[in-house]
């Protein structure tokens, strides 16, 4: 059974997301992400659900596994298109043939990414979909993401604590985001490397514990401390003990 999540602030214009896979924990693991970005999301399991779901709450953006135990992907999607067809949709793809990706962009998704992906990746590529979403137009919402009291607006780069501003180098920024999109997920030093600096500097540089640092001495200074070091596998940043749940 699926845990059960604490939704955070609404902190911008509500965007439906649904997301449908079979896989729970990775159910899991985009709900949270995409919930920090102040979206309602929906899940299901199966193809059937799927639909069911999305005649229900007419989403916005549609995460869409190819591969359903019930009715594939494909299958899904001419539905849900027949009936929604401003709702922009991406593929969630084992398979990453060229044949397979064509496939499915020319049943009607929008865009597709290849299992395995970083949440990061899919943030990303939801967000250009919004963009493109007639039924958002000009409305889509401002980009913000919060993890308790931490906020951080990706388009302003403004970040704050507790209402407090805080002043952030832009590798600062980059490596907070990385972290907040990634709440209660502990990432290595491989990861944090890959994605922040997208350059390899060495297994043995220290800029990763360097960088850290600095974000410790901005974000946690005087607080209750919300980046924490998890001994030879890497870091995570969580809400703090004792801030008030997110309503």
């Amino acid at each position: 059974m699926e845990g059960v999540e604490q939704p955070p602030v609404i902190v911008s214009q509500s965007v439906r997301v649904l997301i449908v896979d079979d896989e729970p924990n990775l159910r899991h693991l985009l709900s949270a992400v995409l919930r920090r970005q102040g979206w309602q999301v929906s899940v299901a399991g199966t193809g059937s659900a799927a639909i069911e779901t999305a005649r229900r709450i007419r989403p916005h953006l549609i995460v869409l596994d190819i591969t359903l135990p019930d009715i594939d992907g494909m299958q899904v999607l001419r539905i849900v298109r027949g009936e929604l067809p401003d709702t922009m949709v991406l593929f969630l793809t084992a398979n990453s043939t060229v044949a397979n990706r064509i496939g499915g962009i020319a049943a009607g998704g929008d865009d597709y990414v290849t299992k395995p992906f970083s949440v990061e990746e899919v943030v990303v590529r939801l967000r250009g979909l919004l963009r493109r979403s007639p039924m958002l137009a000009a409305s889509a919402p401002t980009p913000r993401i919060q993890v308790g009291d931490l906020e951080l607006n990706e388009d302003s780069h403004a970040v704050s604590r507790g209402g407090v501003d805080i002043v952030l180098t832009a590798t600062e920024f980059s490596l907070l985001r990385f972290l907040m999109l990634n709440a209660d997920r502990v990432l290595s030093k491989e990861q944090i490397l890959d994605r922040v600096w997208e350059y390899d500097f060495g297994r043995e540089s220290n800029i990763v514990e360097i960088y850290i640092s600095y974000l410790r001495k901005k974000i946690d200074h005087g607080r209750s401390p919300m980046i924490h070091t998890i001994r030879r596998v890497g870091y995570i940043l969580r809400e703090a003990p004792g801030e008030p749940a997110e309503q």
